[in-house]
């Protein structure tokens, strides 16, 4: 059935949402104001023809926005794209009956991702590597990508030649490229079996193509030199595929944010403390006490502290937080908590924070749901919400990361 509709708002996933004969009709692409018609198919409107523009509506910067699933908001100006992220967040929190101060949003700027997960495959005539179309497994190469920062756009010939060396036309690869201090730091998975014709092969792809570290699954077949992150005054050689924030600008603005929040506090512990992010930038004024779950972070961390010199004592933990979250004791005398959870959040672990009397706590999420319903527990605990702040580090994505200060009343 062919009909014309209004977009009244964004979802949380970048589709504009109409209310249609049913109920809300979703609509990739489009946005808040804007008339449009198409083939209504159950919830969704297909081929679809925009009749009245939205006034924010731009022309997208890159050349394969329309084809491209590495970004959705492309079409949208950066300031409804703010609004939106914000929105999520504050959907977030009115779910749990809460509200917050927020500080102006943070963006980081096109062409800044340090860190990206591309999918690549062996073709007859050479090879793909891109970004996935839309809802599809089709590889969509991005020569003019607006996204990736400038280095990992020049790491391309030797991924070219990695797929070429080690990647077959019956199966997909993922490859994990970060921009590290020394040169690209790559991790590959899905890949031919390693032998010593492969290692040999890949080895000299590294070599040619100046790549500081190649893992290849779980083994390390060439290192170049150690890809080395600064943190703070520190520098740190993550092991393979170690989270790291996805751009400078981003680690930057919510280092910021962490640093402003925990005050002058001389003791501060660093729950999901990862490679050292904030413990490492922070111990330059502190002693943290470092906690994390995977012990290979860990050890980059505690290794990145003993190397630099002149930092405050670092003490560096291995420990399942989820399962074996500090206890309210354990914080007797600290200052200051940071806590950076992964998206599932940080159940376990809030409840025993909301337990404690640590004065003050910096939250860090990528997950605004999970964060509101952490935010809830400390709130009924006997802290107060003082102020959020969101960072976009994940431009023209529905992904949406924050930062907040919690304090006792």
């Amino acid at each position: 059935m062919t009909c014309q509709l209004t977009i009244s708002r964004l979802g949380q996933y970048g589709d504009g949402i109409a209310e249609g004969p049913s109920g809300p009709v979703f609509v990739p692409q489009t946005l808040p104001g804007e008339v449009v018609e198409g083939e209504l198919q159950g919830d969704r409107l297909l081929g679809v023809r925009i009749v009245t523009p939205s006034a924010d509506r731009v022309k997208p910067p890159c050349s394969h926005a329309r084809s491209c699933g590495g970004c959705l908001m492309q079409h949208a100006r950066d300031s409804l794209v703010a609004d939106w992220k914000q929105g999520i967040v504050q959907g977030a929190l009115a779910g749990q009956g809460l509200e917050a101060e927020f500080r102006p949003l943070v963006t980081s700027p096109p062409r800044s991702r340090r860190r990206a997960s591309l999918s690549a495959r062996r073709t007859k005539n050479g090879t793909l590597i891109g970004f996935h179309a839309r809802g599809s497994d089709l590889i969509i190469p991005v020569p003019n990508c607006q996204l990736l920062h400038p280095d990992l756009m020049a790491a391309m010939p030797g991924l070219e030649a990695l797929v070429l060396a080690g990647g077959s036309r019956t199966a997909e690869l993922d490859l994990l490229v970060t921009r590290s201090l020394a040169g690209p730091d790559v991790l590959v998975q899905g890949g031919k079996p390693l032998d010593a014709d492969l290692r040999l092969a890949l080895a000299r792809v590294a070599e040619a193509h100046g790549i500081a570290r190649l893992a290849w699954g779980d083994e390390v077949v060439a290192l170049r030199t150690n890809p080395m992150q600064r943190m703070g005054r520190a520098l740190v050689a993550p092991p393979p595929g170690a989270f790291l924030q996805a751009t400078a600008e981003g680690e930057a603005a919510l280092l910021a944010s962490v640093t402003e929040a925990v005050g002058g506090a001389d003791r501060i512990v660093d729950l999901f403390a990862g490679v050292g992010t904030f413990a490492l930038p922070l111990s330059e004024r502190a002693d943290i006490r470092a906690v994390e779950g995977d012990a290979a972070m860990i050890a980059a961390l505690d290794r990145g502290w003993r190397q630099a010199g002149g930092l405050h004592r670092v003490t560096a933990e291995t420990r399942d937080l989820f399962r074996r979250p500090l206890e309210p004791d354990e914080f007797k005398g600290v200052g200051a908590v940071v806590i950076d959870p992964p998206r599932a959040g940080a159940e376990a672990q809030t409840a025993t924070l909301a337990r404690s009397g640590v004065p003050v706590i910096a939250a860090v999420s990528c997950n605004p749901a999970t964060f509101a319903r952490d935010a809830k527990v400390l709130i009924h605990g006997g802290y107060r919400l003082d102020w959020i702040q969101v960072v976009d580090q994940f431009r023209w994505s529905a992904h949406v990361e924050l930062s907040a200060r919690f304090s006792r009343k």
